[in-house]
């Protein structure tokens, strides 16, 4: 799958869902979108924007890249997930992560776990709304998280997969136990980490989508490695490298003034040769 990272911005002439509708056109597979609520740049909250996009839109599939898990009770995630999922007609992708930024959960007042207590967290998460997606009743008793003889209804019609984007060694142990998808970043793990990473969480024998988050610009070349950057072959060529190590999914993020023209150029441009190299698509 090929999906588009959608900003979260709410300056004067951002626009989200038309960014969707044009990812779809453009053949995309999915879009995504960051969850940062705190900060003074104006932006919208992600999963109201991303049912706005979801009703906007027919075929491409949403995904949050990533929620983070302690700014939302887990069960309440389960019941907004079922929602989004059957108002959108099953495009859900739910991605969760234990929580990036310290200084947004202190700023909020919602405390600062540990690396530790984020990992928990996110592994009692997903044992909460998987729970409650399949059981009549679900009690658990987590270290961070709980619930007692709790229902939802109605349960989720088609599966929903849960994406993880992780790091440290036991949030990738936890990846390889549970998740359907992993969505490393290129700034965090840099291709051979990442490689590396990929092969800890295949190591528990379960399929996981492996999808790399990629920062791309077209017509300029790269400035270190933040981003993929270059001409149009010079960029497909260095996707192909990250489809070798065994990401042949991939979320990509457009860097430059002009994303919407990014974005055509690359499904355009680049996206036919990257798909040739990928036979197995």
């Amino acid at each position: 799958m090929f999906g588009l990272g959608i900003s979260t911005s709410a300056v004067p002439g951002a626009d989200p869902v038309g960014d969707a509708r044009a990812a779809e056109e453009l053949g995309f597979d999915f879009v995504s979108a960051s969850d940062h609520p705190c900060g003074s740049e104006p932006s919208y909250e992600v999963w109201t924007m991303l049912t706005w996009v979801a009703a906007a839109t027919s075929r491409i599939r949403v995904a949050t890249r990533v929620l983070g898990v302690p700014y939302r009770p887990p069960a309440m995630v389960a019941k907004m997930a079922e929602t989004l999922h059957r108002f959108s007609g099953g495009r859900l992708i739910l991605g969760l992560g234990g929580g990036y930024s310290d200084e947004e959960f202190r700023a909020f007042g919602l405390g600062v776990p540990t690396p530790r207590e984020k990992v928990d967290g996110m592994v009692e998460a997903i044992d909460i709304i998987r729970g409650l997606w399949s059981e009549p009743r679900f009690t658990y008793e987590g270290t961070r998280y709980h619930t007692y003889e709790a229902a939802m209804e109605p349960k989720p019609v088609g599966p929903i997969p849960i994406w993880l984007g992780t790091y440290g060694k036991r949030a990738l142990d936890a990846t390889g136990r549970l998740a359907d998808g992993w969505i490393p970043s290129l700034g965090f793990a840099p291709p051979g980490q990442a490689a590396a990473m990929r092969e800890q969480i295949l190591a528990h024998g379960r399929a996981v989508e492996c999808v790399y988050n990629v920062p791309f610009r077209i017509g300029e070349r790269a400035d270190g490695d933040a981003a993929v950057a270059g001409s149009p072959q010079e960029v497909a060529d260095r996707l192909a490298g990250f489809a070798r190590l065994g990401f042949t999914s991939m979320n990509f993020m457009p860097v430059g003034p002009d994303p919407r023209e990014q974005s055509e150029r690359l499904a355009t441009e680049v996206l036919p040769a990257l798909r040739a190299a990928i036979p197995s698509r």
